[in-house]
């Protein structure tokens, strides 16, 4: 669960340090005092992107950190251990985020840098925020079989995989194949300079490395008079009275009188001996190297004549050598495969078809998964919608094929095929016995689209080991009873999981085992947001405030503690509040 929450220099927040505990927590206060800044902060805590408008005005960065304390058998320690952050399950989890003026963010987790996207895999397994944005993924069905697949992941998920690596290899080949059917005639023009190209780059007979070689060999070539006659100069003298047979001379003398001065002499002794073999060996190789040198006009010419057909293939197909190899390797596939196009289409066809057999077989298991998937999440959502006083409602999750005249062909109907399947998914209600299923992005008001997202936020809780859940202001739209069971169903949600609401409702306010009362104040001219955790008093207070307005009366007073009180009553034998 998260125990602490600690934030500075967030929009109008200067500095909150809030503990919080296991249960159902609710924060109130008037509109504008800061409540979603306190979820903005966690929204980014769980890998959210934040923006330099966020920070207070004048400050230089905010910072926030959240701290954790999580069972031992949490998936999240093993994700921690995959991305290679140390962290001990006996301690608690610590994450941190700092945003600059400059747009940029800083986040440790445990005191260790991460990226962005090493947070967000982290913090999406333990904090999942419902914001008011989120009733309309039920208004759109396109995100409607992302719903159900999440309902299902433990039997969808693998067949979903399973499908996704056949739809890989299949929509590979079938690039493959679309883009040799579209070969233009064109391409086959072009087959005549292919043809021209391969036969003049064969005929050169180049070998990797061999322009620099040439190059090289030429320069020797073209001066091999004038390093004749430097090397053999060069060779004479050190061979001569003035070089190692003088060096000679110097080591004689030398080894005539070291036995005097070992210690002084003895090294200098040493030094030119070692000196005269180096020059020694010197003189040898270049008296091998005069012998190597060639004086050759022949093959001057050869070489002129073999580097000027190179560099004409060079101004053609390539910088290099290597790039005019590289392209003789490219047109010699592209002129086969123009060449044999018919039995390449041949092969790929079949390869085509027996992949779209397998992948076929793949998406009508992975949608019979979802078919049944479907029939368990409208069975859970209705039994869901009867404690959220919606108990005549019917639901449908709708499943069918998408069609495209352009698709593969299954029973009659031309069945488009994409990365998640051949599935189209949408929730379909009926509010009222005897009315027919219609969409539900056409006929459920605001009210209704809360407690079936809560529905759905209910049954998914207990599919995912996530535990914290935030809901701001789930319970917009709606009042009177409605109201009283979604406190009911947050309070009940809140045995499995850390539950945090933002309200305005005292019927939600009053089922809340921790509230805390987000207010503004002015200092020295600033304003600033304040978190204030409310005993039992101020929480009478407060829940008068809510349900008065700005005057609070002693009967507003008296009814506000009549509501805690029978909420603490409920709350005591398991029973729905009012």
């Amino acid at each position: 669960m998260l125990e602490t929450l600690s934030i500075r220099n967030l929009a109008v927040v200067e500095s909150v340090d809030v503990h919080f505990y296991p249960g159902f927590h609710v924060l109130t206060g008037e509109t504008g005092a800061g409540k979603s800044i306190i979820i903005d902060a966690l929204g980014m805590i769980a890998g959210a992107r934040g923006s330099a408008d966020s920070i207070r005005y004048g400050c230089e960065k905010a910072e926030m950190e959240a701290l954790f304390n999580l069972p031992d058998d949490h998936s999240v320690w093993a994700t921690l251990e995959r991305l290679g952050i140390r962290a001990q399950k006996e301690e608690h989890l610590i994450i941190r985020r700092e945003l600059n003026a400059q747009g940029k963010s800083t986040s440790r987790v445990n005191g260790q840098m991460v990226n962005l996207t090493m947070l967000r895999e982290i913090g999406e397994q333990l904090v999942n925020i419902h914001g008011q944005h989120e009733h309309q993924n039920l208004l759109r069905p396109d995100r409607h079989l992302s719903l159900l697949d999440t309902y299902g992941e433990a039997v969808i998920g693998p067949l979903k995989t399973d499908y996704q690596v056949k739809y890989s290899k299949f929509a590979a080949v079938e690039k493959e194949l679309r883009e040799l059917q579209d070969s233009s005639q064109r391409a086959y023009q072009m087959l005549d300079l292919y043809r021209f190209q391969l036969e003049e780059i064969s005929a050169a007979a180049l070998k990797p490395g061999e322009d620099e070689l040439l190059s090289d060999e030429r320069v020797k070539l073209a001066h091999s008079e004038k390093m004749m006659d430097s090397i053999s100069g060069a060779y004479e003298l050190l061979n001569g009275r003035q070089g190692l047979e003088a060096i000679g001379n110097v080591i004689s003398m030398l080894e005539d009188v070291v036995r005097f001065d070992e210690k002084a002499l003895r090294p200098l002794l040493e030094q030119l001996q070692s000196s005269y073999y180096q020059l020694e060996d010197a003189s040898f190789q270049l008296r091998d190297y005069r012998e190597d040198i060639e004086f050759n006009p022949a093959r001057l010419e050869e070489v002129e004549t073999r580097l000027d057909l190179i560099n004409t293939l060079r101004r053609k197909y390539g910088d290099s050598v290597e790039q005019i190899l590289a392209h003789f390797e490219q047109i010699t596939r592209e002129t086969d495969l123009l060449e044999n196009k018919d039995e390449y289409l041949a092969k790929l066809t079949a390869k085509r078809d027996g992949l779209l057999s397998e992948l076929m077989a793949s998406a009508e298991h992975l949608s019979a998964a979802r078919r049944k998937c479907a029939s368990e999440l409208a069975f859970q959502v209705e039994r869901e919608l009867k404690d959220l006083q919606m108990e005549r409602t019917t639901l449908e999750v709708k499943l069918d094929y998408l069609e495209d005249p352009r698709g593969v062909e299954v029973d009659g109907r031309r069945i488009r095929l994409t990365r998640q399947g051949i599935d189209n998914a949408e929730f379909m209600i009926s509010p009222n016995p005897g009315e027919p299923l219609r969409p539900l992005s056409k006929i459920a008001s605001g009210g209704e689209l809360s407690r079936i997202m809560l529905a759905m936020k209910s049954i998914f809780a207990r599919h995912e080991d996530i535990p914290v859940l935030i809901f701001d202001e789930v319970d917009t739209g709606v009042s009177g009873r409605a109201a009283q069971s979604i406190a009911d169903k947050l309070y009940k949600l809140s045995s499995t999981c850390q539950v945090f609401s933002i309200t305005h409702l005292p019927q939600v306010a009053c089922m809340a085992d921790h509230q805390y009362l987000i207010r503004k104040k002015v200092e020295d001219g600033r304003t600033m947001t304040e978190v204030e955790p409310l005993n039992e008093q101020g929480r009478v207070m407060e829940m008068a405030r809510m349900l008065g307005g700005v005057e609070i009366t002693e009967k507003t007073l008296h009814h506000a503690q009549e509501m805690l009180g029978l909420a603490e009553g409920s709350k005591a034998v398991g029973t729905p509040a009012g």
